[in-house]
């Protein structure tokens, strides 16, 4: 199929959805209680996605979000709520029987909420070419939709180019613990179901890094379905079109705390826990974002740290036999590669097999939010315990 063919037929495969209520993509966990209070429900039930609603316990009033693929309206109403009447929200969609439903809902949602008028508006046009002005969104989300583009790294140009210097976006979307192959990529009922658009871990973020968005990291990952032994899974990203200043340009040093022994970031610097190192402002300034700063100490003088000092953090494998149980994990970020205390690197994306004592440190807190996990045994593992081994023959 042609780059055309496959949006006619997702536009036309949503447009039927919208009129059928047929299910599309995967399953989200609205609170609709609290939605059905001022959405009405004709736009619930349409409600597509795989994120709950992406991003959006970060607005602040009077912010300027873009919802790419907003179909029924369900996030940029709820957005609409969270930025209040001074605020503004634009939602993007290709299909003209969403926008309909989502236009004619935009006043009943405002007198729902108070508001002299909407600040809602719906603009037909594409994820890779948005009817957007650049440098005015404060937040960029987006719902299971990026995943249908077929041309998705002209959509991460577009979020960088409509994104406000200090920007960001957060966005869920569908991804393969490996590459989709051409059979499901020419399905076009997969392409609806959107599986046969996902890209790997690896590549979206990669595409989102390539744009100029710096600090991606996840926020939540779930498993979704297996295919052909092709593991689909939702991830919500989080990521930044950083500020032209840094937030602290009398800091000049960054050293690692932990829980990783080394980490390289994402401008390539490469950081030992404990070992300042003297940065740029811009590094300062990618530090300092919320996805690294806690990895970090900051300093305008060279600051060494070891275990005695409090800030030091690592958290080791258990000294005990461990099992083989089919888990993957997969670092998502802040960092494009990562080591832990016993021997495992990891590099954004990639799926490392890990044991059970892996598993375990990975589970924890300070590992937990940075890795998506998947288990590749078709069935229950029954192997015998073995003891992992200082040359690493084990793990």
């Amino acid at each position: 199929m042609t780059l055309d063919q496959i949006t006619q037929k997702v536009s036309e495969r949503y447009a039927r959805a919208a009129s059928t209520g047929e299910q599309m993509c995967c399953p989200t966990s609205y609170d609709m209680a609290e939605l059905q209070s001022f959405i009405p429900e004709e736009v619930l039930k349409i409600s597509y996605g795989c994120g709950t609603p992406a991003g959006l316990k970060t607005v602040s009033s009077g912010e300027t979000v873009l919802d790419i693929g907003s179909g029924g309206g369900i996030d940029c109403f709820e957005a609409s709520r969270l930025v209040g009447p001074t605020g503004h929200v634009i939602g993007i969609d290709m299909t003209d029987t969403m926008l309909a439903i989502a236009r004619t809902h935009a006043p009943v949602v405002a007198a729902n909420l108070g508001y002299a008028s909407s600040n809602v508006e719906f603009r037909k046009g594409m994820a890779d070419a948005m009817p957007v002005s650049d440098g005015t969104v404060d937040l960029i989300i987006s719902n299971c939709v990026i995943n249908l583009a077929p041309d998705k790294h002209k959509v991460f140009r577009e979020m960088y180019r409509v994104a406000k210097q200090g920007g960001r976006f957060t966005i869920s979307d569908i991804v393969a613990d490996q590459p989709v192959p051409q059979y499901l990529v020419q399905d076009a009922d997969k392409w609806g179901d959107c599986l046969s658009g996902a890209l790997t871990l690896t590549g979206y973020i990669a595409g989102m890094a390539g744009a100029g968005f710096l600090g991606i990291h996840l926020v939540k990952a779930s498993p979704w379905q297996v295919i052909d032994g092709i593991h689909f899974f939702s991830v919500t990203l989080t990521g930044y079109k950083l500020p032209t200043r840094s937030p602290q340009p009398d800091m000049q040093y960054a050293t690692l705390r932990g829980p990783f022994s080394r980490v390289v970031d994402e401008l390539g610097t490469t950081h030992l826990r404990g070992i300042p190192q003297l940065m740029t402002p811009d590094a300062v300034c990618l530090l300092s974002q919320t996805s690294l700063a806690a990895h970090f100490v900051l300093s305008s003088e060279p600051l060494w740290l070891d275990q005695t000092d409090d800030r030091w953090t690592a958290i080791y494998p258990a000294d005990a036999p461990c099992t083989w149980q089919g888990h993957f994990a997969m670092l998502a970020g802040p960092f494009v590669e990562a080591a832990d205390d016993d021997h495992h690197v990891y590099r954004r994306g990639e799926p490392v097999e890990i044991c059970s004592k892996t598993l375990h440190v990975i589970e924890t807190d300070g590992y937990a939010p940075h890795f998506a996990i998947i288990n590749r045994a078709g069935q229950h593992v029954s192997g015998e315990a073995v003891t992992c081994a200082p040359n690493r023959s084990c793990c």
